[in-house]
């Protein structure tokens, strides 16, 4: 019997690792019932800077900005996000959660990116809109969502929704953090400054190719 001591106590460490690990996945716990942004704080520190709570309004937990659909028909690949994080409502300070609505028009794309901070819950409420994540060994996951429908997105990993409906779509996506972060990988590559010797060599393109590329993508 004394051998199994050891063990119990090897699986109870393994399992309080496996959860330290999902624990630190997302933003920190709240430390009290609210700590509603200070936007006029320049206090640096990991989030925001507590408003006075004598000096907080309802205004601070409430967003409208959801109300009316954008106009996706001109935008850049016709799609059209709307971001209610906590630089928008400040209500959300400390909370770990943010929400984004996504406005497609016919054939829009919110093409291939990553959230460093956050897994991303995606619902369609209107339209047929394909989504998608690549994994870190290259598997591709798929689905076309229609009304009602969910897609989860683990944190960190490659993604892009499609309108492939016909007509125009609006979907919701909520975050496990207050700042999820985005990086376009279009951007990322070839806006961000990266010598254009090591994107020849890795894209195996000629420098006029990677040149073209720069100037469309560097904002």
């Amino acid at each position: 019997m004394a051998y199994r001591t050891p063990r119990v106590a090897l699986i109870v460490i393994m399992f309080l690792i496996a959860f330290s690990g999902c624990a630190l996945a997302a933003d920190e716990d709240p430390l009290q019932d609210f700590c509603v942004a200070d936007n006029s704080s320049h206090s640096i520190i990991n989030g925001f800077a507590c408003k006075d709570p004598s000096s907080v309004k309802s205004d601070d937990f409430t967003f409208t900005g959801f109300r009316n659909p954008a106009n996706a028909t001109n935008a850049t690949n016709g799609f059209v996000p709307t971001a209610a994080t906590v630089q928008q409502l400040p209500g959300l300070n400390t909370l770990g959660l943010s929400i984004l609505r996504s406005d497609f028009a016919p054939d829009g794309l919110n093409g291939p990116h990553v959230h460093p901070r956050a897994s991303e819950l995606f619902f369609v409420v209107q339209g047929k809109i394909e989504v998608g994540f690549v994994t870190s060994n290259n598997t591709l996951f798929s689905k076309t969502l229609e009304q009602g429908d969910v897609f989860i997105i683990p944190r960190g990993l490659v993604h892009f929704q499609h309108n492939i409906g016909g007509t125009a779509a609006v979907a919701f996506a909520v975050f496990n953090s207050q700042n999820s972060g985005v990086e376009r990988l279009q951007n990322t590559l070839f806006g961000s400054g990266i010598p254009d010797v090591v994107l020849q060599k890795t894209f195996q393109l000629d420098m006029g190719t990677v040149d073209q590329l720069k100037k469309t993508f560097t904002p």
